[in-house]
């Protein structure tokens, strides 16, 4: 029984730990939202030229707030003209498209200058400023492809043309596409992403705004772009999708000096400012000739940003697995409990499975991801733009995600237990509790472990999704550096060769954690699951169960 004490007291040591490492970062809950001295603006930090990532300072770049780099482009410098003429400090938070509006809605961004367009559908969620920059929609093509000498959208009859998703550049393209004999493909989530799929020949062009399509075409130097004009040769489109303003909530107290701020801004100044944040851009791109030689390039310049994504990520499956494992030990000791005789503790006996088994299959039945934006979000939209610490969070959902399925482990491992163990300890006068502690669970504990490395595996590659709230683990990074260097199969190629790396050093090392715990193989057998009554006090007694 030694090494089942043994087990116990582990379990109960790193629950402890676990405890304090979220209490711990719980005290670091904060609010982004708007204050006197700080313009928290949110962007995604990878829209080329309006948005980018740097390593460095270097051309005015401002340090992101909640991730590794710099922010430069278009719309930083815009942001910073803004920050200055308000004299607040300006504060840049990295933040995933999908994100950008929840973010203002909730409070924990002022503002959002990423290149949005401010349609109908964004205005019944957020308020808009005047605009700060007029697009005008291009298709970018291959310079060896079939429609490099294209003049107008009807020339591009039989061509597979895609756009960036949630953009008003699908909107049109949805729309328009089919009237000139277009192939509308499905939107791909970013331009890097546009820019693979054309030089792998799978598409013939995508929709962009012409600095943006500038900037790809220096950072690729096989493409090129077919000039259009909206509403003539291009796509027909209202001013409200071709003009990009700041977005933020409604009543917000900037609102009229921001508007003040850009209409100062003559067509002159906003052209040399975009020209400048395509310099900007370019001078930040720097393409490789061979492919081992990206590969080296990524790892010489962001091994930093790599081994912080690491460390992020086995944490956050460290922690969540261990929690997870607790919430279902407590579960599945609480749902095999027996129905009480008295009617008002069986009564709240089925409310409190009832619950149970609510949570169990919301939280095995909805995508983690959903659920990091509901939980995350949804805590900012209750407690007035106060977000929960981004780490906090995380720990949160993959715990009682995790937890949700070790309850449902738990239960198998204890209902495979011959019941006759429970049967002998009833006969001896054993509780439930002591029953489960000291001679289930030891049992259940060696029986779900390769079960519960599988869990700890599939949390250290499910941490990923948690990239849309903000979460800087491996992915995030990685989906950072392959959105500024355009070498996107390089970037995941390294990104998968870590996870690959971790995931079978973890395995390894918890299937040697089963052999320990197996013990020597030469033990001489002392009973055996149907031991009888008088045996099991024996146990009890050895244990301090019971009477000597």
């Amino acid at each position: 029984m030694k090494k089942t004490s043994k087990i116990i007291v582990l379990i109960l040591i790193l629950s402890v730990l676990t405890a304090s490492l979220v209490l711990l970062s719980a005290c670091n809950t904060h609010s982004n939202g708007s204050s006197q001295d700080k313009l928290v603006v949110g962007l995604e930090c990878a829209y080329i030229p309006f948005n980018f990532t740097q390593q460095t300072d270097k051309n005015g770049a401002v340090k992101i707030s909640n991730a590794d780099g710099y922010a430069n482009g278009y719309d930083v410098l815009i942001a910073k003209r803004i920050a200055d003429a308000l004299g607040k400090e300006l504060v840049i938070v990295k933040t995933e498209w999908d994100s950008l509006v929840p973010g203002v809605s909730a409070g924990t961004l002022d503002l959002v200058i990423a290149g949005m367009s401010p349609t109908a559908e964004r205005r019944e969620s957020i308020d808009f400023s005047e605009a700060y920059y007029e697009s005008n929609l291009v298709i970018v093509v291959r310079k060896d492809g079939n429609y490099v000498n294209a003049q107008n959208l009807d020339d591009f009859n039989g061509a597979k043309i895609v756009a960036q998703q949630g953009t008003f550049h699908d909107k049109v393209l949805q729309e328009q596409a089919a009237s000139h004999g277009i192939t509308a493909g499905t939107p791909m989530a970013t331009f890097p992403e546009m820019t693979i799929a054309l030089n792998a020949k799978t598409i013939d062009g995508y929709v962009a705004e012409e600095p943006g399509a500038i900037a790809d075409c220096a950072a690729n130097e096989n493409l090129t772009y077919v000039h259009l004009l909206n509403n003539d040769t291009g796509f027909d489109a209202s001013a409200e999708d071709t003009q990009i303003a700041i977005g933020m909530r409604y009543g917000f107290e900037h609102k009229d000096a921001i508007n003040n701020i850009l209409l100062n801004l003559s067509s002159e100044d906003r052209l040399a400012i975009m020209q400048e944040a395509v310099e900007f851009s370019t001078d930040n791109t720097s393409v490789q000739s061979t492919f081992f030689s990206r590969i080296g390039n990524i790892i010489k310049t962001y091994y930093l940003s790599i081994l912080k994504g690491v460390g992020y990520t086995i944490l956050v499956a460290i922690v969540g697995t261990i929690v997870g494992l607790f919430i279902g030990l407590l579960i599945g000791m609480y749902r095999t409990l027996d129905t009480p005789k008295n009617k008002a503790l069986a009564v709240l006996k089925k409310i409190g499975d009832f619950i149970l088994s609510a949570y169990i299959e919301i939280f095995r039945g909805t995508p983690m991801m959903v659920q990091a934006m509901v939980i995350f979000w949804g805590f900012a939209l209750i407690n007035n733009g106060s977000t929960m610490n981004v780490t906090l969070a995380g720990l949160i959902i993959v715990s009682i995600n995790t937890g949700a399925y070790m309850a449902e482990i738990v239960r198998g491992g204890i209902i495979s237990i011959d019941k006759g163990q429970f049967e002998g300890a009833q006969a001896i006068g054993m509780t439930h509790s002591q029953t489960m502690w000291n001679i289930v669970l030891p049992q259940v504990l060696r029986n779900i472990m390769p079960s519960v490395a599988n869990e700890f595996v599939i949390n250290i590659k499910d941490t990923s999704v948690l990239n849309v709230i903000g979460f800087t683990e491996l992915f995030f990074y990685g989906k950072s550096i392959a959105l500024n260097t355009y070498a996107i199969f390089e970037t995941y190629l390294v990104v998968a060769a870590i996870y690959f790396v971790l995931t079978f050093t973890i395995t390894r090392i918890l299937r040697l954690i089963e052999k320990k715990m197996d013990g020597k193989k030469d033990y001489q057998i002392m009973g055996s699951q149907n031991m009888d009554a008088e045996s099991m006090l024996r146990e009890k007694q050895a244990i301090g169960g019971g009477e000597q």
